[in-house]
């Protein structure tokens, strides 16, 4: 699965649905269309209504892009813009055991298994814990032949805050369960909440990218710059 939103808008929850929550609602149907390079894009735009159901904290402008590149992969381009109706803050659950997540996230199926989590660094660890990077890769084996495969999350680095902090795991023990949880959140809010004044876009851009086998640093780092220069 791949998802965004923020954690909380004005204290609003828009994580989780229970209790009082806010929802995302789309704007009209969302536009398919092709784009340069081979590429397939999902246009739209959402309301972020809070909990009372009818006003809305933000407006929210998404583009999805499909684009092929090598043989051995695929990306997935994330671009959104966020516009405050009014002047609000978004905000975590600070980091304690667990929280300060808040952003894109990605959670890998549950035969994806023996996986790792690389850092631009070079740092190859099973959770990350606000640790910065401009990209983070979660490569492990899956399927019935237990295959090696693995998903790049590229951080822009005209996104704020960047490099991001990382709330990544591999190991579901660390939610109190058994089992591979892999979880990778681009968690822009790690370290404080971010102040977003009325009107003005709030622009977000990420690339995922889908690749057969674990790709090590130097293609990760590849990837990152040749995405980063053109995007």
């Amino acid at each position: 699965g791949l998802w965004f939103t923020i954690k909380f808008v004005d204290g609003d929850n828009f994580w989780e649905e229970y209790g009082e929550y806010g929802v995302l609602r789309h704007d009209g149907p969302p536009v398919v269309r092709p784009a340069p390079g081979g590429a397939t894009e999902v246009v739209g735009d959402l309301d972020w209504i809070r909990p009372d159901r009818t006003t809305v904290a933000l407006r929210e402008h998404r583009r999805l892009a499909h684009v092929p590149l090598a043989g051995d992969a695929y990306a997935i381009d994330v671009d959104t813009r966020l516009v405050p109706a009014a002047d609000c803050v978004l905000d975590r659950t600070p980091y304690t055991t667990w929280g300060g997540y808040g952003g894109l996230t990605l959670r890998g199926r549950a035969d994806w298994h023996d996986t790792r989590l690389l850092l631009a660094d070079g740092t190859a660890t099973g959770a990350a814990r606000g640790e910065r990077s401009p990209w983070c890769d979660l490569s492990g084996a899956v399927g019935p032949d237990d295959a090696a495969a693995g998903v790049l999350v590229l951080d822009h680095p005209h996104n704020p805050r960047h490099p991001t902090p990382w709330y990544a795991s591999t190991r579901a023990e660390t939610y109190g369960d058994e089992g591979w949880s892999n979880f990778c959140n681009a968690a822009l809010l790690w370290d404080e909440p971010l102040a977003a004044p009325a009107g003005v876009p709030l622009r977000l851009r990420y690339r995922v990218v889908v690749h057969d086998g674990a790709w090590g640093a130097d293609r990760c780092a590849d990837a990152w710059r040749a995405w980063a220069a053109a995007a």
